[in-house]
């Protein structure tokens, strides 16, 4: 009765020249030549019946390692000039095939990992589809451009300026004041709520400092987005008008 035995599949000679590398546990920079030839030839000895197309492929292996087998068995010329190793070729061949088999097993299981990734598709739920805004901020300052409010801020800003005495305000030590938006935002509120209808150059003239005068600026824009005021102005370059929204 034949006795049918089952070869390892390896997909080229480079492929089976680790698999022996490996399993003799040599380095492969210093190949026993000799040992993995004669390995390697009995291993394609028992491919005889395989592909002749695939044969081909290992056959031409075989050859190169018969002829680097042949130049390590002939004596060494004793020379000046050292002798390049015939494995060399063979084994840079070696370390780029091993490299790029490294890169498609963890390709490979980067694949893998992939597989198991869920991806949702993005969805708005209907409580935000249908939320409106309470306020309708493009409405409130439609009639305000950032230019109008950043020419009216440089005018008193400059005015602040002219107030400051050229001389004395060189004496003593300053000190950063501190000014919260918070409590500016309370202040600003309570002011409206008295005054109901006021100036917004007034208002930032009354102010005593130029950090004042900036945060107060800011809860402006603050209470105009939560609608606590309402900001017009009649004509271009005019003064503009606050008008408090909240009741009393």
């Amino acid at each position: 009765m034949e006795l049918t035995v089952k070869l390892q599949v390896f997909e080229g000679p480079l492929d089976l020249l680790l698999h022996l590398l490996e399993k003799n546990k040599v380095n492969i920079y210093d190949i026993p030549i000799v040992e993995i030839t004669n390995q390697y030839l009995e291993y394609i000895g028992e491919m005889k019946r395989q592909d002749l197309n695939i044969m081909s492929e290992f056959l031409v292996m075989a050859a190169t390692l018969i002829d680097i087998k042949s130049k390590m068995l002939l004596p060494k010329e004793e020379t000046e000039e050292e002798e390049e190793d015939p494995r060399a070729e063979l084994v840079q061949k070696l370390l780029e095939y091993k490299m790029y088999k490294c890169m498609s097993y963890e390709l490979k299981d980067r694949q893998m990992d992939a597989e198991r990734v869920l991806f949702k598709v993005p969805t708005i739920p209907d409580e935000v589809r249908q939320y409106e805004e309470p306020i309708d901020i493009e409405e409130l300052v439609s009639d305000i451009t950032l230019t109008k409010l950043n020419a009216i801020f440089k005018s008193v800003m400059k005015k602040q300026v002219d107030k400051i005495d050229p001389i004395r305000s060189q004496f003593g030590k300053i000190e950063k004041e501190e000014v919260s938006l918070e409590e500016r935002m309370v202040y600003l509120e309570e002011y409206a709520m008295e005054h109901k209808n006021f100036s917004f150059r007034g208002l930032l003239e009354e102010q005593s400092s130029k950090m004042e005068i900036i945060v107060t600026f800011l809860a402006i824009l603050e209470l105009m987005k939560t609608g606590k005021i309402f900001i017009s102005q009649e004509n271009i370059f005019d003064d503009i008008f606050i008008e408090s929204r909240v009741a009393a």
